[in-house]
């Protein structure tokens, strides 16, 4: 089915930097350096710099990403690791890839993001890390977040797959734990034409124990001498070079999609359905729009039947994945909630201003015949 308002739009993003990629590959087509060297260097350094960390690793996503972080911290057998149930699936899936257990914690209802209180309340004293997920490009209150990792002796680690360039009170994600883990999945704010991922941290020995990790725990230097039982998850130069070419784009598609929010947020006012909250203290970069509604199935079938195309993230929490359900201890009513509501709206930084009238003035029709509500 083709839609008049489509929920993404890749394509224009990579009209905008076709020629600056194309000029790259053809250099690394001649030099037949696909992997690594000074291409994923300059990478690195970039992508570090903007997140305001000393280092950045490239890896070959944003699971791996994750995962060699916690096998750098030691994290596995017999350890515990707090995330937030209400986050996709590789949140939870790199812990048990580590070989520890995750330890849910439910969410906050207007943000769904997890809580000090939330975090607090899942912790053990088999918890070693948390994972804070920076959902749908928002970021929860890091301060307090960290202040009870503090207290408890864990690791902070963030999943920001999804916030490329959020802040909280100014600080870029990925800067605030010990670590910060992010994807290029070609549908992420900053994405690459295929996977790729990054961990970036300013701690100099985790960065080495990553790169090491990465590349079957090679020693640096050396092509022959393993120190480490690692794995391959080395970042591909040809997506280093497309990861570059938008970086340079990065700031002002964030600033178009903050524009399509704020639009949003004018448009539906104090109605029926409002996108979830933002903290004060931060700013998102709303790789989705999302809004709770009561009777979700209806409004999605009629959106759609008016040509604008919707998402759902995430429509089962983790601990009720099949999975997962093992590692459940407790009921998360407040993630299981809104995973009956959630409904994420048209989010690119290139919709024109029709479609985003379109998509306004079509909610607001939709709502109006209903009794969609936000929590």
């Amino acid at each position: 089915m083709s839609y008049e308002v489509p929920f993404t739009d890749l394509g224009a993003m990579t009209r905008e930097v076709r020629t600056t990629v194309s000029e790259a590959w053809a250099d690394l087509l001649d030099s037949s350096r696909f992997i690594g060297g000074e291409v994923c260097d300059q990478f690195e350094q970039s992508w570090a710099a903007y997140c305001g960390a000393s280092y950045a690793v490239g890896v070959g996503n944003g699971t791996d990403a994750l995962q060699l972080t916690l096998s750098a911290l030691g994290i596995g057998v017999g350890d515990e690791v707090v995330v937030p149930t209400n986050t996709f699936v590789a949140s939870a899936e790199a812990v048990v890839l580590a070989g520890a257990t995750p330890r849910f914690a439910d969410v906050s209802p207007r943000a769904l993001l997890l809580t000090p209180e939330t975090l607090e309340a899942a912790i053990t004293r088999r918890t070693k890390a948390v994972v804070v997920v920076h959902l749908y490009g928002q970021m929860p209150d890091m301060d307090a977040l960290c202040r009870v990792a503090e207290r408890a002796g864990i690791a902070v680690i963030e999943d920001a797959a999804q916030a490329h360039g959020a802040t909280w009170r100014g600080r870029r994600a990925g800067s605030l734990g010990r670590a910060g883990c992010f994807s290029f999945y070609p549908g992420k704010n900053l994405g690459a034409f295929g996977d790729a991922g990054a961990v970036v941290t300013s701690d100099a020995w985790l960065a080495e124990r990553i790169r090491c990790l990465r590349d079957h725990g090679r020693v640096s230097g050396s092509h022959h001498r393993h120190a480490m039982v690692g794995t391959n998850s080395r970042l591909d130069a040809l997506q280093a070079a497309v990861l570059t070419a938008k970086l340079a784009k990065l700031d002002a598609w964030t600033e178009a999609r903050r524009a399509i929010a704020f639009r949003y947020r004018e448009a539906f006012g104090s109605g029926p359905v409002r996108l979830l909250e933002e903290a004060p203290e931060a700013r998102g970069v709303y790789h989705l729009a999302v809004a709770r509604v009561s009777d979700r199935e209806r409004v999605q079938k009629q959106l759609g039947s008016m040509g604008v195309q919707t998402g759902i993230h995430y429509p089962t929490p983790c601990h009720r994945l099949d999975p997962y359900r093992g590692f459940t201890t407790q009921p998360l009513p407040v993630a299981e909630q809104a995973a009956r509501e959630v409904l994420s709206l048209p989010m690119f930084p290139h919709m024109t201003n029709e479609q985003l009238a379109r998509v306004c003035e079509a909610v607001d029709e939709v709502a109006d015949a209903g009794e969609s509500y936000v929590a």
